[in-house]
């Protein structure tokens, strides 16, 4: 029986209409965690982002190398036709088969410079994913930063709206003039005014995390989880120990041992190549045979063999002094990022432990004194703008110690071991 078109081509649209979800929710990158953490951002981010993905698959390329450049050379077959006569009654013919043979370890050595490069490449796939993280978590943090602004500047005008009241009620007993109330008026202006700005702060913020994560600028971020890290600070023999295990040494120390090998190459150029042709032959006068012809290539040019050898030898030197360098410097980061974050920590600590408590302090007797009439407005305004500034330094001073966290990691090569 014999199923009519137009029922066949409704069943297979139903059939891609029911396979359509969910090809499309397996391609569709799994929803963050809620709340979403500092870690979880950096995991993934180096699960996600196309910069690992692409550096991975240089890493793939590179490992394809050692077996291409210690291979032989193609061997030639080469068909002949050694003489011919005039008269055409009869030809010497041979089919030989040639094959160039190094009687050096240059192919191994060969193998040896491809094999380092390997390494640096995955060092520098190390680099990017540390690099990728550190992006993230900035991105965290300035998103973080401005969540917690916007609720602070919400309370702030709900403070103010307050104080227009209070400055209303005044006004109205005739106890304190009309500019008190613009004076509250003007500052609930401003703040609602910073309230509006910072919708699209926020969501610029939420649109730099989504892209460092992978995923489309306009997608919804969950609550952020407050920040936790390890404590305390480690100490500077564990942080140098640490140093030495970062992608840019390990990329220097790759690049010292391929120029090694890259020294020896040029030294194997001096030994000669063996050439090796056989194969089956016909002449008129015995008939068919087996010729064989073994050559040794003369390498006489010695000026230019040396020039070559000077030349890796130089390099190499290059790189020896770059490893050195980027030892210092990295040493240098460490060192800045382990006291950047200890000032990071006593600011935020000054400003919990003793700024913010002293401006709180002087909020109640300053509202008090207005309300009984013995101070004026501006004496609330300015304690209470000075909270604010505070409470904002407070917000700040977090993230920066944040940052300082998440450099201090970027500096020793592993966020793992400082975040929670």
């Amino acid at each position: 029986m014999t199923r009519h078109p137009t029922l066949r081509f409704a069943s297979l649209l139903m059939l891609a209409a029911t396979l359509w979800p969910i090809s499309a929710m397996a391609q569709t990158p799994p929803a963050p965690p809620s709340p979403l953490s500092l870690a979880d951002v950096i995991r993934l981010a180096g699960e996600r982002r196309d910069e690992i993905e692409a550096a991975r698959a240089r890493t793939r390329a590179g490992e394809a190398r050692p077996g291409i450049v210690s291979a032989l050379e193609d061997p030639m077959f080469s068909p002949s036709l050694d003489h011919l006569p005039f008269m055409l009654d009869g030809a010497n013919v041979s089919f030989t088969f040639e094959q160039r043979i190094p009687l050096s370890g240059i192919r191994g050595h060969r193998k040896a410079s491809a094999q380092a490069d390997l390494d640096r490449l995955r060092a520098e796939t190390s680099r990017t994913t540390l690099d990728v993280g550190l992006q993230a978590a900035t991105a965290f943090l300035m998103l973080q930063e401005r969540r917690r602004i916007a609720v602070l500047v919400t309370q702030q005008i709900a403070f103010a709206r307050d104080v227009v009241t209070a400055a209303n009620a005044r006004y109205a007993s005739g106890t304190a003039p009309q500019s008190d109330v613009l004076r509250a008026e003007v500052e609930v202006a401003r703040l609602e005014a910073s309230a509006r700005a910072l919708v699209s702060e926020v969501r610029g913020a939420e649109a730099m995390l989504n892209t460092s994560l992978a995923q489309d600028a306009d997608t919804p971020v969950p609550p952020l989880a407050p920040m936790a890290f390890t404590e305390p600070l480690p100490s500077w023999p564990a942080i140098k120990a640490a140093l030495t295990s970062r992608p840019e040494l390990a990329a220097g120390r790759a690049e010292v041992t391929r120029a090694d090998a890259d020294v020896l190459v040029m030294k194997d150029m001096f030994s000669p190549m063996a050439t090796i042709r056989t194969g089956p032959a016909y002449t008129m006068t015995e008939g068919r045979g087996w010729m064989a012809m073994v050559g040794i290539s003369l390498p006489i040019w010695r000026s230019k063999l040396k020039a070559g050898v000077a030349e890796a030898e130089a390099m190499r030197a290059m790189s020896e002094a770059d490893l050195r360098a980027m030892t210092r410097m990295i040493e240098g980061d460490g060192a800045a990022a382990v006291n950047q974050l200890q000032a990071a920590r006593d600011r935020q600590e000054a400003i919990t432990r003793d700024v913010l408590p002293r401006a709180r302090m002087v909020i109640a007797p300053a509202v008090a004194g207005y309300a009984s009439g013995q101070l004026p407005l501006v004496s609330v305004t300015d304690a209470v703008q000075a909270l604010w500034r505070i409470e904002a330094d407070l917000i700040a001073a977090d993230t920066e110690l944040g940052l300082a966290w998440a450099r201090l990691g970027r500096a020793l090569g592993s966020y793992e071991a400082i975040i929670k």
